[in-house]
């Protein structure tokens, strides 16, 4: 009775493991094809978002490369004559086509209009004066102050990008101050009216200079 008893309880046992060891390969077989479809749509997805971002990096470089290209093209017009002269390095402004200290022995003074008697309003009046080798004027001809002297000459396109972008360097607060005074400052604007001119007109030195702020102000590599 006993041995009967065995058997029917260990029949029993193996059919309920065999059960289970069923029940677990039809599980097993469920989550292997559950698994291979979450994959196969996370690969998808995953391949799709790098592709997303290969796109995006690809904006983003060409973006940079516009920005840089731009003041490349604008750098022209800082570094042309008209502009740098009064923009040096040291505190004698230059003159002429090929940038020579300036004569009667001038100098930047505290506020950038000259020093002791001789003050650039001196000779520059309020409009260009008519006649060859006659000075240009301007109601408000200075360069920049002896506290914040802007320099130009000298630097390379790398330089000049990162000084604008420095307020200690332009005394602007902000970007979009810096590009009102490109884009309105009548000095700035009267560069472009006497003279060998700039590569560019000041409409288009604007716009390059613009674009350069508006795809990021990204600075030049070298």
């Amino acid at each position: 009775m006993k041995f009967a008893i065995y058997i029917v309880l260990s029949v029993g046992f193996i059919s309920v493991m065999a059960m289970s060891i069923k029940s677990k390969n039809l599980v097993t077989d469920k989550n292997i094809k559950a698994i291979t479809v979450v994959s196969t749509k996370e690969k998808t997805y995953l391949t799709k978002e790098v592709e997303k971002k290969d796109k995006l990096n690809e904006a983003d470089k060409k973006r940079e490369e516009e920005s840089k290209q731009a003041f490349i093209e604008a750098y022209k017009v800082f570094m042309h004559p008209r502009c740098m002269n009064c923009h040096p390095a040291g505190d004698v402004p230059l003159q002429g086509d090929d940038s020579h200290l300036h004569a009667q022995g001038v100098k930047r003074g505290m506020d950038g209009k000259g020093l002791f008697a001789l003050k650039c309003k001196n000779c520059h009046q309020d409009a260009n004066l008519k006649g060859d080798n006659l000075p240009p004027g301007h109601p408000n001809w200075h360069l920049p102050p002896a506290n914040r002297k802007m320099v130009f000459e000298g630097k390379t396109p790398r330089q000049l990008a990162m000084g604008f972008k420095d307020p200690k360097f332009t005394g602007f607060k902000t970007m979009a101050q810096f590009l009102h005074h490109i884009e309105d400052d009548s000095l700035v604007k009267h560069s472009f009216t006497y003279g060998t001119p700039p590569p560019l007109s000041h409409e288009e030195f604007a716009a390059k200079v613009k674009e350069w702020i508006d795809k990021g102000a990204v600075v030049p590599d070298k």
